[in-house]
């Protein structure tokens, strides 16, 4: 049974900040590998890759998963988990560690709203979007497909925890920077550069340090 008023989440470097307010917009890595953009990289090389050539969202025929802005339905995600340990043989471009992780923090419903009003395609997969067992779904009537108590659990040695807690929401080419209404970061320093960048900026998330979003 999904929550009563779900969150979804995007990690990025903070570095990725600046150029995110200046797009006004956080940019699928299809875009981003259109316009020629570079951007502090986080994910797996060949995860990546498979989600921007191989992996199709079956409800939206003819586009693939890495043409969509991701999310989790959670915090201290398996990917964090997995930068943090920083010892995965896919990780070849990052080795700075959890600590410049942001969580960018998304109404669920205001993003489905907002991309409908918009003709925007979105759609949720109930396991990692970039397996190729994923099934995708577009219709807020199947967020039941989604194991959210794999969502919730802290303890993912189990295989169906681990693939149900991997659930991700997508909203194609673009999400709009004022849909983010919270910033979380792990620490202070982190904390500071984050309000330091948004000093100018029209949208101000609030900013906020959670530790129990992180390891």
């Amino acid at each position: 049974m999904p929550p009563d008023q779900p969150k979804i989440y995007h990690i990025t470097h903070v570095e990725n900040l600046a150029s995110i307010l200046v797009a006004g917009c956080i940019e699928a890595d299809g875009r981003r590998v259109g316009q020629g953009s570079c951007q502090t990289s986080i994910g797996m090389t060949e995860i990546k890759r498979r989600r921007l050539y191989e992996i199709a969202v079956s409800c939206h025929p003819d586009t693939r998963v890495g043409e969509y802005v991701p999310f989790y339905f959670c915090p201290r995600s398996i990917m964090l988990y997995i930068l943090y340990m920083g010892n995965h043989p896919d990780l070849t471009h990052y080795r700075d560690g959890q600590e410049p992780v942001l969580h960018l923090q998304v109404a669920l419903e205001s993003a489905i709203n907002w991309a409908n009003q918009h003709g925007v395609h979105w759609a949720f997969s109930d396991r990692n979007a970039g397996s190729y067992y994923a099934d995708f779904y577009n219709s807020r009537n199947e967020l039941d497909k989604i194991n959210w108590e794999a969502v919730k659990a802290t303890d993912f040695r189990d295989s169906q925890i681990k693939e149900g807690k991997q659930a991700e929401f997508l909203i194609y080419d673009t999400c709009p920077w004022h849909l983010v209404e919270k910033i979380a970061v792990l620490d202070e320093k982190i904390c500071n550069q984050v309000n330091t960048i948004l000093r100018n900026a029209q949208h101000k998330p609030i900013v906020t340090i959670e530790k129990a979003w992180y390891y």
